[in-house]
């Protein structure tokens, strides 16, 4: 019998949890213990009865299902879920240091006023006054805006209810792909609900972009379809990134050209005879068949014609083919990739169909919040824009476990626009480089400390919600962010409908159905229920946009690559995950970007030579890695380095990618793009 890839990862995988199993290192484990157990500094364990505490991981927005291990009722271990959808017992880099984190010397250990730069502890009743005296001169103004990092938390309706309450529509997401998919599917194809991918009865499965098992969507769950064996992979991105090292197919494609690669084959799918029933379709499929040939669609992608044809042929002999639209690193797409993928789904009739694109309902209980839907459509790289020009007067910031002072495209732009702001708040858990910013930090508890909840995490294929139920008491002095926030609101006058964060998520449990019990016990709420669409909207204004061919200032393709062990757009990298790098990703305080010996080559460059990769926003130090898991003319980054807060384990430790990163406005949405950002690299 033979051993395939996916066979063989098995029996990788397999063979290092055999190896935890064996005497040999628990032997060797054990004779440093004795030699080291006098050691003075050696924490010393806590002994009790042992137990197991189900949770909901907050640290991503997959939210994935954990099992945390305790002894005298204290976390030790997290594990994965066996009995939860979106885990199945597995677990990512992250959500296995979630107990590290709580440690962290990068906690914030409690409420920081911000004293001519320097930090100083306050109390929250303190707190509380400041911001009350704050808000009292701006109810009304649209002068108080906020930054939300939970994609899919119910924590998002309290702040925006806030907001609106005081009469601000200001509030934003971290930009990802849900916000373009919400920008897409809901205002530009006029759909309903909340798009989603039933992975688990599809039997082919085609990755335009999205590193769907590596870092995009709910990723365990992701690589547990992958496991069973039920589907084809293909994997069509410029880069062989996690998902396209293991799938049936890799695909090398042009940074920012899947849509054009989708459209391409949509021409082949058109030829067959295959139709649908949105508006527009006519002139949709005219200009398809017009501009998008397959000479022309090779010479934008670099994909030959004859290969494209051969992914379209492949859809239409598979009986349950979906086709999951994004970014490399989950952010910065264009609308019009996620419309051609959406398209090419319409096209094979998979909207709604067990294994296709299905349309989840949306789910909210703070009846002041215009729809989530719409608050994921608000700009907020065009809101930073007007702040800095002076368009937009914000007087008052609140940030939600996010780090936008890090994770944004050109992020000196946001750095301008922060100093405009008179008064920044951060609830942040960790001191990251944005709340070192800010004048006042209201520490957040961890996620194991507080109650918390998810909502049908984006790309989900189907309704699920979860709660995260504290495991251990706040080890320092925070405070729930919803809990407090609803606090001030009732301190101002505002009636957001609660008192408690609790009763918000139990009437949210109520009004699906769920059992709150269950839920409190670990059991995640499971609903196949989708939104009919009557019609859907073809938007032919935007189809021009995939037609454009880069300028030649900068004449490499930049691609960022995702590595969760290595940190998000939110958690730089974890005690556990520093042995994790590679020596191609970091030497000493320098980060490797990679290209291909051919660009190498062109470049006169060569292994470990230090270089610069410079665009029109700044610029980053690096080291050469030379790999053929690259295309031509394309240099490839890791998302995660760079840091300048945080902790030893990860400041100064590389750059941060997010220094070069391009924002360019899409033709016909206005839409902020930089998956498709370009550089020049020069010796260093």
């Amino acid at each position: 019998m033979g051993l395939d890839r996916r066979g063989f990862i098995t029996f990788l995988v397999g063979g290092a949890a055999g190896t935890l199993f064996t005497p040999v290192p628990w032997k060797l484990l054990d004779d440093v213990s004795i030699w080291s157990q006098n050691w003075p500094w050696i924490p010393r364990l806590k002994y009790g009865a042992r137990g197991v505490t189900p949770t909901t991981c907050k640290l991503c927005p997959a939210g994935c299902g954990l099992d945390v291990n305790t002894v005298g009722k204290r976390p030790v271990t997290a594990e994965g879920n066996f009995d939860h959808p979106l885990s199945q017992g597995g677990i990512c880099p992250l959500g296995s240091a979630a107990v590290q984190l709580l440690y962290s010397p990068s906690r914030v250990k409690g409420p920081l006023k911000n004293n001519g730069g320097k930090f100083e502890s306050i109390s929250w009743e303190e707190a509380g006054k400041i911001l009350a005296d704050k808000l009292s001169g701006l109810k009304g103004s649209g002068k108080v805006a906020c930054i939300s990092g939970d994609e899919n938390g119910t924590v998002n309706e309290v702040l925006a209810g806030f907001l609106a309450a005081l009469g601000s529509s200001d509030f934003y997401f971290m930009p990802g792909d849900a916000s373009v998919y919400a920008l897409a599917w809901n205002k530009i194809m006029k759909g309903q609900g909340q798009i989603g991918f039933d992975l688990e009865n599809s039997d082919c499965v085609l990755m335009l972009g999205a590193d769907l098992l590596s870092s995009w969507g709910t990723v365990v769950r992701n690589q547990k379809v992958f496991g069973q064996k039920k589907a084809k992979f293909i994997y069509a991105g410029p880069v062989q990134t996690g998902s396209a090292s293991v799938a049936d197919k890799w695909v090398p494609v042009l940074p920012g050209k899947e849509g054009a690669l989708a459209l391409g084959i949509a021409f082949f799918l058109l030829n067959q005879g295959k139709t649908c029933s949105a508006r527009g379709f006519g002139p949709f499929k005219d200009y398809i068949l017009t501009n998008y040939t397959p000479s022309k669609v090779e010479t934008l992608t670099g994909v030959p014609a004859r290969t494209i044809q051969k992914i379209a042929a492949e859809l239409l002999s598979a009986k349950k083919p979906v086709i999951v639209s994004g970014s490399d690193f989950g952010q910065g797409s264009s609308s019009l990739d996620i419309v051609a993928g959406i398209f090419l789904n319409l096209l094979l009739g998979r909207l709604n169909q067990p294994g296709g694109l299905v349309a989840l309902p949306e789910m909210q209980v703070v009846d002041q919040v215009p729809g989530l839907t719409r608050l994921r459509q608000n700009n907020l790289v065009k809101f930073i824009a007007d702040v800095q020009d002076g368009t937009r007067q914000t007087e008052l910031l609140f940030i939600y476990e996010a780090n936008p002072l890090y994770a944004l495209p050109q992020n000196a732009q946001f750095a301008t626009a922060l100093e405009k702001i008179p008064f920044k708040v951060s609830f942040s858990t960790f001191l990251d480089e944005t709340a070192t910013r800010a004048d006042l930090i209201l520490p957040a508890p961890h996620f194991l400390e507080r109650l918390d909840d998810a909502y049908t995490p984006f790309g989900a294929g189907s309704i699920t919600y979860s709660v995260s139920t504290p495991v251990i008491e706040p080890i320092f002095d925070t405070r729930s962010t919803p809990d407090f926030i609803l606090d001030l609101a009732k301190k101002a006058g505002l009636d957001l409908g609660f008192s408690s964060f609790e009763q918000v998520l139990q009437a949210k449990a109520k009004k699906l159905g769920a059992d709150w019990e269950e839920l409190q016990a670990g059991k995640a709420f499971v609903s196949r229920n989708n939104v009919a669409q009557l019609s859907v909207d073809l938007p032919g204004d935007i189809l021009s946009a995939g037609l454009k061919t880069p300028s030649s200032g900068y004449p490499l393709n930049l691609v960022v690559v995702a590595r969760p062990y290595i940190g998000n757009t939110r958690l730089a990298t974890t005690p556990a995950g520093v042995v994790t790098i590679r020596e191609n990703e970091l030497k000493g305080k320098d980060f490797y970007v990679h290209m291909n010996k051919a660009t190498a080559r062109k470049l006169g460059l060569r292994q470990d030579k230090k270089v610069k990769l410079v665009s029109s926003a700044g610029e980053c130090k690096a080291l050469v890695n030379v790999t053929e898991t690259v295309m031509n003319d394309v240099v490839a980054a890791p998302l995660g380095f760079g840091h300048t807060a945080w902790d030893d384990f990860s400041k100064g430790k590389g750059d941060n990618i997010f220094n070069v990163l391009t924002v360019a406005q899409e033709k016909g949405t206005g839409l902020y793009v930089w998956n498709n950002s370009r550089v020049k690299v020069v010796k260093a």
